[in-house]
This record gives C-alpha cells, sequence and structure tokens, in this order.
C-alpha cells in the first residue's frame, strides 16, 4: 500500500473531525454545523469557499497553474433519521439523528486530500471540492446542479466515493456502466364502493382488486422485460379497511421499482399504470395511479473508470482492487451529477466490523444499522486516492 505520507502525519486529525461529525449528525438540507466546519477547515488552510449551493453545500477550490483543466471530487455529508445503538463516546449526541452511512467518513476523507493538496500543489489545474448536503433521499446532488454547480464551476469530470461494509479494509471496488439502480416509487389507490362484509354484492371490494393488481404486476418484470435486465418491483405496503365486517371505499398500495436503465423503468411504469387501470376497470373499480421517480441509475463512464482503477490500484496494489465488484441495487444521488459530467463512482471497503471499539452496538456494522460506525482506517487510504486522481488526472507537463 503506498499512501500519501503527510495524510498518514495527519491521520490522527482526520479521525477527530470525523468523530466529531459523527458526534452530531444533521439531516438532509440541515448540515449548518457541518458545513460550518467543513467551511472554517478549508479556510485556515487558504482554500477559498463558496457555501449555500444546494442550500448547505459547499465547494471549495484549489488551483495551480493554468492549464484550464478541472476535476471535481465529491462527498455527501448529511446523516439519517434513525437512533444511533452505539454507546462510544462519539455516539450521536442527537436522538433520532445519525451517521449510519459513513458520510461522516467521506467528508473527513475529502478533508484530508483538501489539506494536502493546499500544501503540495503537484498539479496543474483547479481542483473543486465538492461538499454536498441531503444524499439521504433529499437529492442534494440534483439541487446542487440547479443551483448551478457544473456552470459556476466548469470541470472535465466528477468522481465519488463510498465506504462498502463487507469489501476488505484497504480494498476498493467498481465497475464500469451501471452499478447502482435507480430509486422509484409508487403509491396506487384502488377505488371501490363500500358495503358490509355480508353482503358483497352490494358493493365494489377493493381489496380483492388489489389483490388481482398485485399479483399481474410481477408477470412484467418475469414475463415483459427482457430477462437479462435487472428490475425489481416491490409492493412494501398495501393498506385497506377498518373492520372486520366492512368492506372499504379504497385499498392503497404502496412499494418501490428499481431498474439499472432508464428504457426498463418506461416499461414497467407504463405497463404498471396499463394493468392496473385495466384490472380495475374488469371489476368496475377506479384507479389513482402515482409514480415518482427519485434517482436515476448511477452509470459509471468507461473513460473515467479506467482512470480510476489505475488510480485505486496505485494507491494499495492491483490485487486490492476488485474491477468487476457487484452492483447494487441501492441508489445514490451522484447519479445525478453522473448524468451531467463523465465520471466515476467507487466503493472503498469499510471492512467487516472488526474495528469498532468498545461501545457498539449488538447489531452488524452494515449501513443503515444502529450499529454501525465507519472504519477510521480508510480516512488515509481515501484521502490518498483522492490526491492520485488529482496529481495523474491534472498532471503537470514534464
Amino acid at each position: 500500500m503506498r499512501l500519501v505520507e503527510p495524510i498518514l502525519a495527519f491521520q490522527g486529525e482526520l479521525e477527530h473531525i470525523r468523530r466529531d461529525l459523527h458526534a452530531h449528525p444533521e439531516l438532509c438540507y440541515e448540515e449548518q454545523r457541518t458545513a460550518d466546519v467543513i467551511a472554517a477547515r478549508l479556510e485556515e488552510w487558504g482554500i477559498p469557499v463558496v457555501r449555500g449551493l444546494g442550500v448547505t453545500g459547499v465547494v471549495g477550490i484549489i488551483e495551480n497553474g493554468a492549464s484550464g483543466r478541472a476535476i471535481g471530487l465529491r462527498a455527501d455529508m448529511d446523516a439519517l433519521p434513525m437512533q444511533e445503538l452505539n454507546t462510544f463516546d462519539h455516539a450521536s449526541r442527537h436522538p433520532g439523528k445519525m451517521h449510519a452511512c459513513g458520510h461522516d467518513g467521506h467528508t473527513a476523507m475529502l478533508l484530508g486530500a483538501a489539506h494536502y493538496l493546499s500544501r503540495h500543489r503537484n498539479f496543474d489545474g483547479t481542483v473543486y471540492l465538492i461538499f454536498q448536503p441531503a444524499e439521504e433521499g433529499g437529492a442534494g446532488a440534483r439541487r446542487m446542479i440547479e443551483d448551478g454547480l457544473f456552470d459556476q464551476f466548469p470541470m472535465d469530470a466528477v468522481y465519488g466515493m463510498h465506504n462498502w461494509p463487507g469489501l476488505a479494509a484497504g480494498s476498493f471496488g467498481v465497475v464500469s456502466g451501471p452499478m447502482m439502480a435507480s430509486s422509484n416509487e409508487f403509491r396506487v389507490v384502488v377505488k371501490g364502493r363500500g358495503a358490509h362484509a355480508a353482503q358483497p354484492h352490494r358493493g365494489i371490494d377493493p381489496v380483492m382488486v388489489a389483490v388481482q393488481i398485485a399479483q399481474a404486476w410481477q408477470t412484467i418484470v418475469s414475463r415483459e422485460k427482457n430477462p437479462l435486465d435487472t428490475a425489481v418491483l416491490s409492493i412494501t405496503q398495501i393498506h385497506a379497511g377498518s373492520a372486520t365486517n366492512v368492506i372499504p371505499d379504497e385499498a392503497v398500495m404502496i412499494g418501490t421499482v428499481r431498474t439499472y436503465s432508464t428504457a426498463v423503468l418506461d416499461l414497467i411504469e407504463r405497463r404498471m399504470e396499463e394493468m392496473a387501470t385495466a384490472i380495475a376497470a374488469g371489476f368496475n373499480a377506479g384507479i389513482d395511479f402515482g409514480f415518482k421517480r427519485n434517482y436515476p441509475p448511477l452509470i459509471n463512464h468507461p473513460e473515467q473508470t479506467a482512470f480510476a482503477i489505475e488510480a485505486m490500484r496505485a494507491v494499495v496494489g492491483a490485487a486490492n482492487v476488485n474491477t468487476a465488484v457487484e452492483p447494487t441495487m441501492g441508489a445514490e444521488d451522484f447519479a445525478f451529477m453522473l448524468q451531467a459530467k463523465p465520471g466515476c463512482y467507487v466503493f472503498i471497503g469499510n471492512g467487516d466490523g472488526d474495528h469498532r471499539c468498545g461501545g457498539h452496538g449488538l447489531g452488524p456494522c452494515q449501513l443503515h444499522n444502529g450499529s454501525y460506525d465507519f472504519n477510521d482506517q480508510l480516512l488515509p487510504i481515501g484521502a490518498s486516492y483522492w490526491v492520485k486522481l488529482v496529481e495523474t488526472g491534472l498532471a503537470a507537463a514534464a
């Protein structure tokens, strides 16, 4: 492993920053203290700062030379609305809020790279340090883009990184093309006519209609899309009725659809509505169909992925870089940035939880789990990767 020595020497301070952020989690678009901490550090290191994109977003700017080339590095900084089960000293001080996805670590790793790059400007161009709010369901990446991120800070490519439990610490994983799925949700109301349960012929039973629709929808995945295209259609809630002897007026179905391509998503959404409408009509019921597209699929660009692979190999060695990591049906709003700019998103191994000190919860060290904690051993590894990307991508002419 070839880590940047000054970053290793700075690791203790990065751990302090990371644990301070972990102890003070803030939810999407509320990251005011977090943004203050980031901005104060960047300004202390002589890095110009722009604030306010995406409400609480922070962008640091490090320039050197006159090549006109630019690269963007992004870290998310929001926490989750969940209760932490850990009791160690840096556990959340705010009930119902927790850094259970490692965004505290992502922020600290990018700050580690910023500290080094501000002092060792071995590159020719501009580095934009993007600290993004509201990844957890708030589409903060899209909001920053809408507020002019790529207009105000023109960059040739943008890169992101996320810790990944189960992947060995000291290793990376990436794949060219689709790496994370789109995230979409639906809410469908079946409108029937209520009646006494003993007189079903006097009503239109929305529960039975919902059951027929639910079964039919699964054939979209199993019979209508190409079997080689991955998709998930999950009905996660069905709500209807209030008494055992009453046929209700309505039944509500709620759930999620995940795909790796927009074309497959278009097919599923269209056929869900067509099936629901036709089946309901067959039972003289009505349909109120709602479908919301949240995050698009995250698709890594081939050229930038190949470049990122070489940077990762330069830091941890080829044996520790999985270039065909299994994609996940989870979603990530960095996908919006990859729609607007070429780039690559990688996983950095968080290990299996052996790093956790006393006071951690009884659950596994998995993302979105109350017993999770970011592995501080990753701080110099992730920061060194960022530095390698910059110094290679913006290499000064010999």
